[in-house]
């Protein structure tokens, strides 16, 4: 078996055909989007929480096979997520993609199947869309939190 067999073997394909919240979400706190300028994926989630606390997510991913299966292990574990935890699972990610650290463990250990993308640096940006964009979203809607303007009556 060669590493791109690794890469593109059954669980990814699986992974990839079943990527669950597929809905953008009505009314999020925030969205945001992710691009990789090498292969042209994307993906675009939407995002609400109470406290730091993820209570509803949806996206829409229109990326090759690394870039779904990645949001479709996201999607079965974003529910119920907190703030740090989904920023640690990034850099988890980030370096075992690019450090060569070990895989996500816990609840997140289904991401170990994209860890033969390593050896892909071309690959590593549509892998790690999905991570910017919940990222960038947490980001907004800390920043909301944190604005002067922010309604203290506004239920999260």
């Amino acid at each position: 078996m060669t590493v791109l067999d690794e890469i593109y073997n059954p669980r990814i394909l699986e992974l990839a055909a079943n990527i669950p919240l597929g809905r953008r979400l009505e009314h999020p706190l925030a969205s945001a989007s992710a691009h990789s300028k090498l292969c042209g994926s994307t993906v675009s989630v939407d995002l609400n929480m109470v406290q730091d606390v993820v209570t509803g997510y949806g996206q829409s991913v229109k990326a090759c096979l690394l870039g779904q299966a990645a949001s479709s292990i996201m999607a079965r574990n974003v529910i119920g997520a907190s703030a740090d935890e989904l920023r640690e699972v990034g850099a988890v990610m980030r370096d075992m993609l690019k450090r060569g650290g070990p895989p996500p463990n816990g609840k997140w250990s289904d991401l170990e199947v994209l860890e033969p993308v390593r050896e892909f640096k071309a690959r590593h940006a549509s892998t790690l869309l999905v991570f910017d964009a919940v990222e960038d979203a947490i980001a907004q809607i800390e920043a909301q939190a944190s604005s002067p303007a922010a309604d203290p009556g506004r239920v999260r």
